[in-house]
């Protein structure tokens, strides 16, 4: 692709969410600078925890990444070594985006595939090692159909990165979408607690640990830097017995979790 398309082509979209560099300089463009730390935090936040519990890359492994947006973390995945990846997301705009970076990168075709889709309507006929779910949990109505389909997907690995609620129990709080261009059709959402994130994985055969935060810098963070965003690494099978060194690396959020349970899981996790 000549540069001057690409950039015609990566102008044509009148909003990015994250900044993808290419050749020659071209890069896409972010409404705020913050979001560029803000994915490099993340980045080593919880996908690098995904690769620890994963024996250091992915590969080999298939991923099946859930409201993907533009392909960043479909593309991160390639570049740790996936086998293969399938990105859904129900914006075609974003859809249209990852075809364009993943086009612009020279990747593989038969490595990636993207769809424009209702992940809750999406006949999944094929089976994953590793499913992301980014930013998913908080835009939904449906939480426990949503873990029936992590189930269904067959993945021994699941990354949930969420908005939670403040509950100490495992509850989930009614709201409201703001932003019209949240992956969601409902108006009402329910976002989990920590614990019925926890709860809801142990309930699906997972283990599960919530990430405590390891950020450097807190530019454009102010909902981890807040506390009301977090990651959780959900593992079954074999891989299930990494939790708890993960755990121990890592690092758990404790403040989410009583005295009690938190002995509880670990006892679980060293099994």
């Amino acid at each position: 692709m000549e540069p001057t398309q690409l950039e015609e082509r990566i102008a044509a979209f009148p909003r990015w969410h994250y900044r993808f560099q290419f050749d020659g300089g071209i890069a896409t463009p972010v409404a705020r600078i913050g979001q560029i730390n803000r994915h490099e935090q993340r980045r080593r936040y919880f996908f690098a925890a995904l690769q620890e519990i994963a024996g250091g890359t992915l590969d080999g492994l298939r991923v099946l990444d859930l409201g993907c947006n533009a392909g960043f973390w479909s593309l991160s995945s390639l570049e740790s070594g996936a086998d293969y990846v399938l990105g859904i997301d129900h914006h075609r705009p974003y859809v249209e985006q990852a075809e364009l970076v993943f086009e612009a990168m020279g990747v593989d075709r038969g490595r990636y595939r993207f769809e424009t889709g209702d992940i809750f309507r999406h006949e999944f006929r094929e089976k994953f090692d590793v499913v992301l779910c980014l930013g998913i949990m908080e835009v939904t109505a449906e939480p426990l159909q949503l873990f029936e389909l992590l189930d269904a997907a067959g993945a021994e690995i699941v990354v949930i990165d969420t908005v939670v609620s403040p509950s100490s129990s495992a509850s989930f709080e009614l709201s409201r979408i703001d932003d019209p261009d949240n992956r969601a059709e409902q108006l009402r959402v329910l976002v989990p607690s920590p614990r019925a994130v926890l709860e809801l994985a142990r309930d699906h055969g997972y283990g599960a640990v919530a990430l405590a935060h390891n950020m450097t810098d807190y530019s454009g963070l102010d909902d981890y830097r807040e506390r009301r965003r977090m990651a959780f690494i959900c593992a079954r099978g074999s891989r299930a017995a990494g939790l708890a060194a993960l755990a121990d690396r890592r690092g758990i959020e404790e403040r989410w979790l009583s005295s009690p349970m938190l002995q509880r899981a670990r006892e679980r996790l060293a099994r």
